[in-house]
């Protein structure tokens, strides 16, 4: 490896080498990756360089920002990491960020912030914005904005030859169409151009009730849903924590609810919409309310630091008072089930339009998304989980939508998963653009 390290200013190292674990640990802790090298990329050169160097050595390439998509361990082959690679500028006149590929998602929000400017975020300000982009990207303002991707402007991307092409609109506009929500397999984005939003004002926050109230709250909340605003975007997560020392004392050993709004207005019409929600049960903690810009993240506060990790999600189609039952029967505070929590999100309004020139996104017509979080016990997560998950989902079946997203996938997932992202018709298309730009097959995507 030293032919390569002598090519770049990043870091080149081996199994063994100082340095080695730490490149190649993932967000999700429970995943470990064991590459025979990795590259510790900090600039599209280093990437263009380590590309031609693993295709030369038939090294099949996998990509990493902050691993919290990590699902299975990259193992043998090349890991290129692009955490070092964390710019971010603004042009506040054209509202566009440009963001280097392995930028958190926290930076462009601090960035933009100041110019009264956002980005549509994802809701953890942790995760690396390349790789949530690809894969379309549900947030906190889902509703009122669409997918994030829905936002990307353009890319620079190395292809499996080491070439670095621009994709965008009027150039490359086919490769540009499938990295709005095609993920994976057409190769290494190394920035991209985002457009941001005026965003002046934000009434947003959650609510936290006890989890005795949860069968009334999410019944109270399908029928508010169903007539909610394009603009507010609302979710629940019913939760069950743990009795650990790490948890704020509120949270401690209790099962509870929380319900997340976001509403791009002013706050006079914010607590207008909000009102019927706070009325759905006993509030523990009102934490909703005008929300600066800057704290966004703040409505999931989703988990900053690494742990195990262990997911399963899929989109629903329209829900109702018999699927409240269904979901209240098999997760409550009695129940078995070895989840630390379950979420809904409500989807619709902007989700459900396409951009001009159409993207690649799988499940734009989807009406809920829903997440199921493993307890962090790795010993659980080969058999135990799927099995819960496979009972789960059955007890669901009336309700799931044919077509989900590729964020909305079983932890580890295979062929079946992977047919239920896109419509056939978008899969053929992709299938097509990443025949032409890795005709060889070095970056690896889906079940193999």
């Amino acid at each position: 490896m030293h032919e390569l390290a002598s090519l770049l200013a990043g870091p080149v190292l081996e199994p063994g080498d100082p340095g080695y674990a730490a490149e190649v640990t993932a967000f999700n802790a429970a995943v470990a990756h064991a590459p025979a090298v990795a590259v510790g990329a900090t600039s599209t050169a280093d990437v263009a360089e380590a590309v031609r160097f693993a295709a030369r050595h038939g090294l099949p390439v996998h990509v990493e920002a902050t691993g919290h998509g990590a699902h299975a361990p990259a193992t043998g082959g090349m890991l290129i990491t692009t955490r070092r690679m964390d710019s971010v500028s603004i042009d506040p006149a054209a509202r566009v960020a440009t963001i280097a590929g392995g930028t958190r998602w926290s930076a462009v929000v601090a960035a933009a912030a100041p110019h009264g400017l956002a980005p549509i975020t994802g809701s953890a300000a942790s995760v690396g914005a390349t790789g949530y982009l690809l894969g379309g990207g549900l947030g906190p303002l889902a509703r009122s904005h669409g997918f994030s991707s829905d936002y990307l402007l353009g890319a620079t991307v190395v292809t499996a030859d080491g070439s670095i092409l621009e994709a965008s609109a009027d150039g490359d506009a086919e490769l540009y169409w499938a990295l709005r929500g095609g993920k994976g397999g057409f190769g290494v984005v190394t920035e991209a151009r985002v457009r941001l939003v005026d965003l002046p004002q934000l009434y947003a926050g959650s609510l936290v009730v006890d989890g005795v109230h949860a069968e009334p709250l999410l019944r109270g909340w399908v029928d508010w849903s169903a007539t909610a605003p394009d603009d507010v975007t609302t979710s629940v997560a019913v939760m069950r924590y743990p009795d650990a020392d790490f948890l704020p004392p509120m949270l401690r050993g209790r099962f509870l609810v929380h319900l997340r709004v976001a509403f791009p207005g002013p706050a006079e019409e914010g607590e207008r919409l909000a009102a019927p929600l706070r009325a759905l049960a006993p509030v523990d903690a009102d934490l909703l309310g005008v929300l600066p810009i800057g704290e966004v993240a703040t409505i999931h506060s989703d988990p900053e630091g690494p742990l195990p990790s262990w997911g399963w999600g899929t989109f629903l189609r329209p829900i109702d008072q018999d699927f409240v039952t269904e979901f209240t029967r098999q997760f409550h505070p009695a129940s078995s089930l070895p989840f630390l929590g379950v979420e809904l999100r409500h989807l619709g309004g902007a989700t459900h339009r396409d951009v001009d020139g159409g993207s690649a996104v799988g499940g734009r017509d989807g009406a809920f998304a829903l997440h199921a979080l493993g307890a962090p016990d790795p010993s659980l997560f080969a058999e135990v989980l799927p099995r819960a998950t496979e009972g789960f989902a059955a007890a669901l079946a009336p309700w799931i939508a044919e077509r989900t997203n590729i964020h909305w996938m079983p932890h580890v997932p295979d062929a079946a998963a992977f047919a239920r992202a896109w419509p056939e018709d978008t899969r053929a298309r992709l299938d097509v653009v990443r025949r032409r730009v890795d005709p060889h097959g070095v970056f690896p995507f889906g079940p193999h």
